[in-house]
């Protein structure tokens, strides 16, 4: 008898998911009906240890990092990568928005040979993958930022390093050996902003990405909740006595006087600030973060290199929005005067690929290269990187596009 139950329960599931009761009702039969892979964005129960890869060559897509480096790294550092914000509803947006769009491939076409290379304000390089920046990557993996860079150096990937970069723009820059961009929280003290790009220009970077959707503060229910959990006494890696404390171990900082900074927010940022800003340097600027057409637009006339369309992996306004739902109305409305980049939520090259044809330039991804970095460090963010380049050259002969340039719009419709 007990034999039995296992196929009397998929028969009964079978069942009421044929049964016009329930078949109006997806929601039903997803909770009825067994699961064949985990969600995403996963939420975080005990995994069997069993069940995962061992070797990043194992990894079958980038989403076998993730349970990984959730099983090897401390609770509240891997929380503060997981999190969204409030209800996280963007968070799941910036995968469910590219369920809107569907391809339309041409056929035909000579696609024997695939050509991904891109310039991006001036450099070549051989891949729209971009590393998008994150901060405080030795929270992951001892080698942190320079594990990434020489992992991006592989694949000839632009790399984005972050304000909050564990470790200096400059070992950073020679670990990678091409010219990276540097991305930039402002804070409300100008002269803060003005020391980091200058450094940040001095070190070779080609570029500057002003982040500007973090001007208030953040409720990160899923850092909060892991972190709870973390039993580590942190006070030999954290000091938290107060925040000029806290910002002298990220080494962006060192000489800078941090008197009077309340937070590395930047609530006080506007377009004088940005005026003023491009006055002391002659990097390139691009502005992170960018949502509405009329902010683009404004970019635009103002004489901004490019913009990022960005809600900072749904770690910024719980919005519901999706950065794929907001690239169509952005790139129309520059009309090809800048470029226009977009983060967020990117996880497969079909992702990439639909960003790209609907007018993108590049297309930067942020926690997938991290599952990478805290699984395997190095050899996981190269597998991470070859994976999602793979897809892309798969869905490039698939769609019949045998470069970057051969994609269109017209072979993306909104479902």
């Amino acid at each position: 008898m007990h034999t039995d139950q296992p196929q009397s329960r998929r028969r009964l599931l079978q069942f009421l998911a044929a049964s016009p009761l329930v078949a109006g009702n997806w929601a039903m039969a997803e909770t009825l009906l067994p699961k064949t892979k985990l969600s995403d964005p996963i939420t975080w129960a005990p995994l069997d240890p069993n069940s995962l890869i061992k070797s990043p060559k194992d990894a079958i897509n980038v989403f076998d990092f993730e349970p990984v480096m959730r099983q090897n790294v401390p609770p509240g550092h891997f929380g503060y990568m997981a999190s969204g914000i409030d209800d996280e509803v963007t968070l799941r947006a910036n995968r469910e928005g590219f369920l809107k769009f569907q391809l339309r491939p041409r056929r035909l076409v000579d696609v024997s040979k695939i050509d991904t290379s891109v310039d991006f304000l001036g450099t070549k390089f051989n891949s729209p993958i971009i590393i998008a920046p994150t901060g405080g990557q030795r929270a992951y993996d001892p080698d942190g930022e320079l594990a990434v860079a020489r992992a991006a150096r592989g694949g000839d990937h632009l790399q984005i390093l972050s304000t909050q970069s564990s470790i200096s723009v400059e070992d950073v820059m020679a670990a990678r050996g091409k010219p990276i961009w540097f991305q930039l929280y402002a804070t409300n003290k100008f002269d803060v902003a003005a020391h980091h790009v200058k450094r940040a220009e001095n070190a070779g970077c080609h570029a500057v990405a002003v982040t500007v959707d973090r001007s208030g503060g953040r409720n990160q229910e899923t850092f909060f909740r892991l972190r709870a959990t973390d039993t580590r006494v942190c006070a030999g890696c954290h000091d938290n006595s107060s925040l000029a404390a806290s910002l002298r171990k990220n080494p962006i900082y060192d000489g800078v006087d941090l008197s009077g900074l309340q937070n590395i927010q930047a609530s006080a940022l506007t377009w004088d600030y940005i005026r003023r800003l491009r006055e002391v340097t002659k990097m390139k600027m691009v502005l992170k973060g960018i949502l509405a057409w009329e902010d683009a637009v404004k970019a635009a006339d103002e004489g901004i290199d490019a913009i990022i369309v960005s809600n900072h992996g749904a770690r910024s306004e719980d919005s519901g929005r999706s950065t794929i739902d907001a690239l169509p109305e952005i790139v129309e409305a520059v009309k090809g005067r800048i470029p226009v980049y977009i983060d967020s939520g990117f996880r497969r090259g079909t992702d990439i690929l639909k960003a790209l044809a609907m007018g993108a330039t590049g297309v930067c991804i942020g926690r997938p290269y991290l599952w990478g970095l805290g699984a395997f460090g190095q050899a996981g963010v190269e597998r991470v990187l070859e994976l999602l380049r793979i897809e892309l050259h798969g869905i490039m002969q698939q769609v019949g596009a045998p470069t970057i340039h051969d994609l269109k719009p017209t072979m993306v419709r909104r479902a």
